[in-house]
C-alpha cells in the first residue's frame, strides 16, 4: 500500500531502496525556507543498521504489512530453534541472529511466540511480555543495607543475572520481563 512520506508514523514497516524498515522515530519539519519535509530514523529489519531519511508529501513509499503467525517453541539444537504451527502442527527451523541473544535466554519449551513474516521469510520472533524463573542463587542481605530501591544480584535457572529486591531468596520464583530481563514481581504460584 503505498503512503505519503508525511504519513509514516512510528512501527510503520515501509519499503525503501529495496529493503525493509521500521519507522523508529518521526518528527515534522517546517523550516524558514522551502517546503515542510517528515525527518524518519529507520531501522533495517533484516541487520539493524540505522538510517535518517528526509520524505516530502510529494514522496510515496510502499507500507508493508507483516504476516504475523503464533508458534509453539519445541525445543533448541545448538543455534537452531524448532517452533512448531499450532493449526497445522508444521515445524519450521529458526537461527539464533532472527531469535535474538536475550529473548533466546527466556525461551521455554512450549511456550507460545509470535513470528513476523515478510514473503514467507522469518524476519522476528516476539515472546509474551513477561516469564516466570526460579531464583537459583542469591546474594545474602547485607545487614543495613535496607534503604529504599536497594537490589542484590540473583542468578535465574536459565542462567541470566538479574537485580531482584533484598527480600527474594534462592529457590523462589519471580516474574521477569523479557524485551530487558528485569524483575518485576514475586510469582503468585
Amino acid at each position: 500500500m503505498k503512503i505519503d512520506g508525511n504519513a509514516i508514523r512510528p512501527g510503520n514497516i515501509i519499503e525503501h531502496d529495496g529493503r525493509l524498515w521500521r519507522a523508529v522515530r518521526t518528527q515534522h519539519v517546517k523550516p524558514g525556507k522551502g517546503g515542510a519535509f517528515m525527518q524518519v530514523e529507520l531501522k533495517d529489519i533484516r541487520d539493524g543498521t540505522k538510517l535518517n531519511e528526509r520524505f516530502r508529501s510529494s514522496d510515496t513509499v510502499e507500507r508493508v504489512r507483516l504476516d504475523q503467525q503464533e508458534y509453539q517453541f519445541l525445543f533448541v539444537d545448538g543455534d537452531a530453534f524448532t517452533f512448531m504451527d499450532q493449526n497445522t502442527f508444521e515445524q519450521i527451523t529458526l537461527n539464533r541472529d532472527i531469535v535474538g541473544e536475550i529473548q533466546a535466554a527466556f525461551l521455554q519449551e512450549g511456550m507460545v511466540v509470535t513470528i513476523e513474516s515478510y514473503e514467507d521469510e522469518a524476519l522476528s520472533v516476539s515472546l509474551p511480555e513477561r516469564v516466570t524463573l526460579t531464583v537459583v542463587e542469591a546474594d545474602p542481605v547485607v545487614r543495613g543495607q535496607t534503604a529504599a530501591s536497594s537490589y542484590k544480584p540473583a542468578v535465574l535457572d536459565n542462567g541470566r543475572r538479574t537485580m531482584v529486591p533484598p527480600h527474594i531468596e534462592s529457590g523462589m520464583r519471580v516474574v521477569i520481563d523479557t524485551a530487558d530481563g528485569s524483575y518485576v514481581e514475586r510469582s503468585r504460584d
